[in-house]
């Protein structure tokens, strides 16, 4: 019988420390066991996890950027980020200086909320035919975010375009202007939510 209990123990010890490997480096879980058993052990010497590189495969959330980006859209592709602990990228046509005055005023709340972000300036004479080839080479995009008063926005919303036209899904988010435009229309959906999959 006491056989039995000390391996009960052993068992019961075992399940109470289950959890500490999941997020613990090697060193963290041999130091950890070590001190649970009561003996004194060297631990090996174990390389540390590399930090994310900036070109790592990590899943990213994709922002088509104009010429122009309301505060709303951004709020909430950095919120969507955080929550479900992907990157950003985006994806634009325009200059690099444009985009990049664009995204300064966000920098502050993107290193708050510890989003990683990546521009790419996209080359093409027509916009969608240059998201299609940049999405289907990087399939680590969930889904690509835009503005309603966009272009691509507007085709999404108006129906001109198909739903499956791009790779992955299209979150259209509904800015202020757009909110200002449905109360002037009476007629109009006012119970339409700020972002619609496309």
């Amino acid at each position: 019988m006491k056989k039995l209990s000390e391996n009960l123990k052993q068992m019961l010890d075992a399940l109470a420390y289950a959890h500490a490997g999941e997020y613990l480096t090697q060193r963290e879980k041999t130091r950890i066991l070590a001190q649970a058993s009561g003996e004194i052990t060297q631990v090996p010497a174990v390389a540390e996890p590399v930090a994310k590189r900036k070109g790592s495969t990590a899943r990213r959330i994709a922002l088509y950027l104009g010429n122009e980006l309301p505060p709303e859209v951004m709020d909430y592709v950095i919120q969507t980020c955080a929550r479900v602990q992907h990157e950003l990228t985006i994806l634009t046509f325009e200059s690099e200086n444009c985009a990049r005055a664009l995204l300064e005023p966000h920098q502050e709340a993107l290193e708050a909320a510890g989003v990683d972000m990546k521009l790419e300036l996209l080359s093409s004479e027509q916009p969608i035919p240059g998201l299609k080839r940049y999405l289907r080479s990087h399939t680590e995009i969930a889904f690509l975010a835009c503005k309603d008063t966009g272009y691509l926005g507007r085709s999404y919303l108006s129906g001109t375009r198909n739903q499956n036209s791009l790779p992955v899904p299209v979150v259209v988010v509904t800015t202020h202007a757009q909110a200002g435009r449905e109360a002037a229309h009476p007629a109009a959906d006012q119970n339409r939510p700020s972002s619609s999959v496309a």
